[in-house]
């Protein structure tokens, strides 16, 4: 008998945040959440996503063991003022038991329901910054701070429980070595004088925060086409900030100006921290901490996280620019592999931006999609 309790204390919130270290503790691929940091994302006090935003989390227990989670999420932004009737869930993770995973959809249905909500949707976060999709291939791969991971079977569970593939995200990767300079260097020497642009060259962190809410305004601006968006508000601005920024390197993250110092690009790219999240499992203390900023400073592997161009200047051969930044610090730093997170598979544009990399796909995830 399987039942389902909604997470209301905090030894709750804990056996919520720590049941993948249960399903996962065999596995060499999945890469383990910081505690703390999962904590505080569920955390009203902490989290300004709940401003305008509401979860409901639940468990499920079966012979009075933790068999699987789920949080119910909806975005209010994304309900009101796009009229999306959209359930969101995520955080969803439950042992190969059909029963299982039908009893915690349920109660996501339950409150889509009751809000007169229209269809439910994930796995997906609270926003475009949160992880999104189950892995469809590539479960032999070592994963990210940045995406979930899964087991195969979290697939047929979506199918038998009549989900359909709503949007289909690739993950791909290349060896710097096939980062060749040609093929950007003179074209972004070109683009700087046409258009009196210039890359900022930021070595601190506190160089780049003085921009972070302009790359904020920047990232809304650039996304706001594509489905599903929603918007960063101006109090989640400063939880970013707290939460990204200090884990990147400041000279990992790149603007370029325009002649009067508007900012019409920004990449944010970060260290390879899969191993050492291994390593520390979870926990920051004692030595957790340091780990991670061993990892900062000496991985040779990088993740490209965001990259956003100006509606006015896309198109125009300006990540030329960004890609020249990056290809001097990558060297300077002895860079090996660059990752790059869950695109959207249908995004030509980006395909192109890419395309003399000649990048691997070595992931496939996709979220699916329900009629309440």
């Amino acid at each position: 008998m399987i039942t389902i309790k909604k997470v209301e204390t905090k030894a709750d919130y804990k056996t919520f945040v720590k049941f993948p270290f249960q399903i996962y503790k065999d596995s060499k691929y999945w890469v383990p959440p910081i505690i703390s940091q999962e904590l505080a994302t569920f955390d009203k006090e902490k989290n300004p996503i709940f401003n305008d935003a509401e979860a409901t989390l639940f468990l499920a227990y079966k012979a009075n063991k933790v068999v699987g989670r789920i949080a119910a999420i909806i975005n209010w932004l994304e309900v009101k003022d796009q009229d999306l009737k959209k359930m969101r869930f995520g955080w969803f993770d439950f042992i190969d038991d059909l029963e299982v995973s039908k009893a915690l959809l349920n109660e996501v249905y339950t409150i889509g329901k009751k809000h007169h909500l229209v269809y439910s949707e994930g796995p997906v976060g609270f926003s475009n910054l949160d992880k999104v999709g189950v892995m469809t291939e590539g479960y032999n791969n070592l994963s990210n701070m940045v995406t979930w991971y899964n087991h195969s079977y979290y697939v047929k569970h979506y199918e038998a429980h009549g989900f359909t593939v709503e949007k289909k995200y690739i993950e791909s990767r290349f060896p710097f070595e096939n980062v060749k300079p040609e093929f950007f260097y003179k074209a972004q020497e070109l683009i700087k004088r046409r258009y009196k642009l210039r890359a900022l060259d930021l070595k601190k962190t506190s160089e780049v925060m003085p921009y972070a809410d302009k790359m904020f305004d920047l990232f809304n601006e650039t996304y706001a086409s594509l489905s599903s968006f929603v918007a960063i508000t101006d109090i989640q601005k400063e939880y970013f900030k707290k939460k990204f920024i200090s884990f990147i390197n400041p000279e990992y993250i790149k603007f370029v100006v325009d002649s009067d110092d508007k900012l019409i690009a920004f990449a944010v790219v970060m260290p390879g921290f899969a191993e050492a999240l291994q390593q520390i499992n979870g926990k920051l203390f004692p030595l957790g901490f340091l780990k991670l900023l061993k990892a900062k400073k000496e991985s040779k592997d990088v993740m490209f996280y965001l990259i956003g161009v100006h509606p006015d200047y896309q198109n125009k051969g300006v990540h030329a620019v960004i890609f020249n930044e990056y290809y001097n610090t990558f060297t300077e730093r002895g860079i090996k592999m660059c990752y790059r997170t869950p695109e959207l598979e249908d995004n030509e544009a980006i395909k192109k931006i890419w395309k003399h990399f000649s990048p691997e796909i070595y992931m496939r995830r996709c979220t699916f999609k329900k009629q309440l």
